[in-house]
């Protein structure tokens, strides 16, 4: 059992929580105007690492086949005979119910909503299958993050967490935009639908570039909303130099380097943007 969960959680890559995690707890700060309570955190970080985990497992569940033909992808737990679908099935159980019953201990309007949220995050699964705009479904997936922090917190709804849920969308669908380029021929061969098969690589780069460069106006316009100082300026000002060097990593010639921007660009600019602008909202 306890290798079983240990080969699941490297299946689904546990260390990516970095990327939607610091965008809730950062929804969390904003909605408290200072530091949330710790059983509050505690009970937003487990609904994340559970919709998250059944997430993914979901993911490599439904997508096994073609994982198993990808070469890309044929060494994962599933195709390779490492976990069973069984268990895979009930790991996804386990972590939906953890995001449910933690959902439960935050707030009524949480656990209204949190049916929608988990059955947004197990949808975007299928959505490759029917179209090229799965990488916004994806994106919708992660912008639920800050605004159902900021609900956790205060009981409703409010115009600052909505715009960062705008922005975390637009950075996500950028980047698994540069993430998919690398899928691109096995997308075509197996009729899976992405904007690389659709467009190609070098068009789609540039999809993805516009989205990046929107979601940096809005997080300009954010940084005024939200009335942020200067440590949330480092902050804007940081995540602009990150996003033109994950450009710069790639492009349609040469995807060599496209792990690191994919994970490492993207992991610090989520961690950047909670310190900074958390550490600016704590402080004035």
């Amino acid at each position: 059992m306890l290798k079983n969960l240990k080969v699941t959680l490297e299946m689904i890559k546990i260390e990516h929580t970095l990327f939607a995690l610091p965008f809730a707890i950062l929804g969390a700060v904003l909605a408290a105007k200072g530091i949330p309570s710790l059983e509050k955190l505690f009970w937003i970080s487990m609904c994340m690492v559970g919709a998250r985990s059944a997430a993914m497992a979901f993911n490599r569940l439904v997508d096994q086949t073609f994982d198993a033909a990808n070469p890309r992808t044929k060494s994962r737990a599933i195709p390779a005979g490492l976990l069973s679908s069984r268990f895979v099935l009930i790991f996804t159980i386990v972590s939906s119910a953890l995001f449910l019953f933690s959902s439960a201990q935050l707030n009524r309007l949480t656990l209204i909503l949190s049916p929608i949220a988990l059955g947004s995050v197990l949808f975007y699964s299928y959505t490759k299958r029917f179209t090229s705009f799965s990488h916004l479904v994806l994106g919708w997936c992660l912008a639920i993050a800050p605004t159902g922090a900021w609900i956790a917190i205060t009981g409703g709804f409010h115009a600052i967490p909505i715009l960062l849920s705008a922005i975390v969308m637009l950075w996500t669908s950028g980047f698994d935009i540069v993430y998919a380029c690398q899928d691109y021929e096995f997308d075509k061969e197996s009729k899976l639908y992405s904007i690389p098969q659709k467009l190609g690589i070098e068009r789609s780069l540039w999809v993805a570039r516009f989205f990046h460069l929107t979601m940096f106006v809005l997080l300009v316009i954010f940084f005024f909303v939200a009335n942020l100082k200067w440590v949330g300026a480092i902050g804007v000002l940081l995540s602009a130099i990150l996003l033109v060097r994950q450009h710069s990593m790639v492009s349609a010639q040469d995807l060599s380097r496209l792990d690191a921007a994919f994970f490492t660009a993207n992991a610090t600019l989520s961690i950047i943007l909670l310190v900074t602008v958390g550490a600016d909202v704590i402080l004035y």
